[in-house]
This record gives C-alpha cells, structure tokens and sequence, in this order.
C-alpha cells in the first residue's frame, strides 16, 4: 500500500522539477544567467527531496511498483531534456565544438589555426563565430575523440541544437548503461534518479551541450564492458572516453585486473591511434591545454582551493605548488595502488572508481561547474549526501565570473562538504560497530 502514495510524491516532484526546468529554458532564452543559477539550486532542492523519497522506500516496493516509480522517473529525466535542449547555452564551449567540426569538414587541422585567423575566414557565420570565446588567442582544446565527435555531428546537423540533441543522446546511452549496472549489481533500476534527475547534467548537458556527455558515456561503457570481462574493449573504451576529455583515465585503476596486458595495451593503442590524424600539427595537436592551465592558475597554485586558502592564513614559500603537485600524484597514486591490490581484482569496483574520481576533483578543485557531473553516475551505486550536496551546489561556481574573488564561493561548496563527509563517515562507522557487536552477541548465543 506505501507505494501508491510514494508514486503518487514522486509525480508531484515530477512535476515541480520540470516547472523550474521550464523556468530555466525561459531565463536561458532571456540570456539571465544568474537567475538560471538559482533554479538550478532550486531544483536541487527538488532533486535531493525526490532521490531520499525513491531510495528510502527501495526495499519496500513490489517489482511492479518499482517499473511505475522507473518509468516516472526515465519520463521525467527525457521531459526535461527535451525543454532544455531548445534554449540558448549558458556556456560558450558549445560555439566551439561546431566551428571545430566545421574547421575538419574543411579539411583543416583544427590544431592548427585560430577561429580569428585569416586563412579560416571562410568559415565565419553571424550565429557560430560570434559566440566562440578565445576566438582571437587560443586553438581549440578539446582531444581527438571529442574532434571526431564533432566533425561527426555537424556533417548530420551543423548547429549549435544538434550538437546539444548529441549530447542527449550520449546522455541516453550513459542512463542505458547504468541500468545495466545497477541490474549486474542486484540493485534497484529506481536510483537511476541520481544522475537522470540531476540538475547539474541537466542543465549543463542539454543546456548548455557540454562534451564531457560523451566522455561519461564512453567511461561508464567501459566499465560495464570491463565488468563483463572484456578487458580489451574494456582498454579501448577507457581510452576514447580519455581522448574526449583527460579525466577518465583516473579510474583506470578501478577497471584494470592485476597482471592483465590487454586493457592497458588497449588503452595505449586507442589514444595512440586516435591522435595520428592530427599530428600534421606536432605537439601543437594538445592544443591550448598547456596554455589552459596557467589560465586556470594551476602553475601559480592560485587555481587549487586549497593553497589559495592557505595563502590567506600564511605566506607560502615558492615551492609550495610543486609540493601540493606532488602530495596529489603521491595520494593518488596510493589510492590507485590499494584499489589495483583489492581483495576481488577481477571485479569492476564502481565505489573505487567514486572514490579516485572524487579524490581527484578535490585535490584539483576545479572553477566550472560542469566538471562535478563525473561523479554524479556513480551515486547510483553508492549514494552519498556529501558528494550530492557538493554536486548540487557547483552552480554557485558560476558566480566566479560576475567576482574577482572565488574563493568564498568555493567555500561554500567545499567546508560544508567536508562537516557532512565527516558526519557520514562519523554514522557509517558507528552502523557497521552496531552491526559487529550485535553478530557478536548472536553467536555467543549459539555457542551457549
């Protein structure tokens, strides 16, 4: 009987949720960003209501009212994709990715010129060009993979809303595979509601179009490849998920069997293969990372949350963001020792590959908000409020562009993080004593 009304709820979240959806793709087309920033917290609000509601009540629901609590769930996430998707973006990135596409229909190496430069000047637009931000000072950024994925989808749809209507389709094909998961794991299709009603990919994917849609999809099949040991598809998967953004290869560690050669031989031949087309161009195919992370004061140490609050307290020494450099490589590297030497190395660990994304993302404490979405499939396996507050709330980050101080804003995403972690941890530690101490008592009582 607790499922009508819990279905009955989560309809009515439904319905909230896309109301602020709707509100969003208004004020995107009104070009009010700051207000879209607010919805987004809104909506988190929302979301974070509807996911406790799903996942308290998982256990309780027969298989037919889990199908209808699926069903309001998948509705809902494709719904609010579908308003999205239409409006304007909230970022510039996706202005890119169609004058690159264009660039390669040209038969140009996009490595090789700026959008302002004269001999691309064939190529501008009065929609696409306009919007495309470091026209004038920087080639594109974005790895092979990702180059191919816009050559791709602008020779069916060469408009900044067929690239977006793309990265739904990744999108469809990362819920696809994290049903699959959840189905390989025992667990529940419903907490598929973690990442599908998710502001934050909402918004940045549909809305906005980012890339990293693709890069998810390509990870997350790779660890459902891996799972299913095909270690080589598994390496090949990893790789073009690493060539359209860097990040994935983190959970590399998470996917590989100890002592196995065909996943990182995999890994290594994709990206080498992947890169030749563009290597006309020398090492000027990295494009304009090298340049990208001076931007983002990652050679200062200004870029790291933490060294630039720690600058506030005490003067640092020069050495100090070639110390913190190497104190991440050496937590990493830790972290991914004890993840390859796990009890089970056949086995595909999504909460190892959680917890190496979300180590990494702390120690790099990125400034834009849409690099939060990575960990966000992962909380279908293993839900964590902590991860969830700080994904929800990365829109404050937006707020980085209207003030010349971040740090504040970073604050907020990041202390009360760590009150809750500690807090989880704290509660996790004394179930898991409870849970101990009362099998203790149970077989001291058969043994009497």
């Amino acid at each position: 009987m607790r499922s009508i009304p819990n279905v009955a709820l989560l309809g009515a979240s439904a319905a909230l949720l896309l109301l602020l959806v709707g509100i969003g793709a208004q004020s995107l087309r009104h070009w009010q960003n700051d207000a879209v920033v607010w919805v987004m917290l809104a909506s988190a609000v929302v979301y974070v209501a509807a996911a406790w509601l799903v996942s308290r009540h998982e256990a309780q629901r027969s298989a037919a009212a889990q199908k209808r609590v699926l069903w309001v769930i998948l509705a809902t996430a494709v719904l609010a994709r579908c308003v999205l998707v239409s409006s304007p973006p909230m970022s510039t990135d996706v202005y890119r990715y169609v004058w690159d596409g264009r660039v390669q229909a040209a038969g140009i190496n996009p490595y090789r010129y700026r959008p302002a430069d004269s001999p691309v000047a064939f190529l501008r637009d009065t929609q696409v060009f306009p919007n495309i931000n470091r026209a004038d000072t920087a080639v594109t950024i974005y790895p092979p993979l990702a180059q191919m994925i816009f050559l791709s989808v602008t020779g069916v749809a060469n408009s900044v809303l067929g690239m977006k209507a793309a990265m739904v389709g990744f999108e469809l094909l990362t819920m696809g595979v994290l049903l699959a998961l959840l189905r390989s794991r025992g667990l529940p299709g419903t907490r598929i509601i973690f990442y599908a009603w998710h502001p934050l990919p909402l918004f940045e994917f549909a809305g906005s179009g980012h890339i990293d849609a693709a890069a998810i999809a390509l990870m997350l099949s790779a660890c459902l490849v891996a799972e299913r040991k095909h270690p080589l598809s598994g390496g090949a998967l990893l790789g073009g998920a690493a060539l359209v953004k860097f990040f994935p290869i983190v959970i590399a560690p998470a996917l590989y069997q100890r002592w196995g050669w065909r996943f990182p031989v995999a890994l290594l031949a994709v990206v080498g293969v992947l890169y030749l087309p563009y290597l006309d161009v020398g090492w000027h195919a990295l494009g304009f990372l090298p340049r990208y992370a001076e931007e983002e004061g990652l050679t200062t140490g200004q870029g790291f949350f933490m060294l630039s609050a720690l600058s506030r307290l005490l003067p640092l020494p020069d050495w100090a963001t070639a110390a913190y450099l190497i104190l991440a490589c050496v937590i990493l590297t830790c972290i991914a020792w004890a993840v390859v030497r796990r009890r089970n190395p056949a086995a595909v660990s999504t909460n190892a590959a959680l917890a190496l994304l979300t180590v990494f993302t702390l120690l790099a404490s990125p400034h834009l908000a849409w690099y939060f979405t990575w960990i966000i499939p992962f909380l279908c396996f293993r839900p964590s409020w902590a991860l969830i507050y700080l994904s929800s709330t990365a829109p404050l980050l937006y707020g980085v562009v209207w003030t010349s101080d971040p740090l504040p804003l970073q604050a907020a995403l990041y202390v009360p993080f760590a009150l809750i972690l500690v807090i989880e941890i704290w509660c996790n530690f004394r179930r898991s004593t409870s849970e101990s101490s009362n099998d203790g008592r149970l077989g001291s009582r058969h043994a009497g």
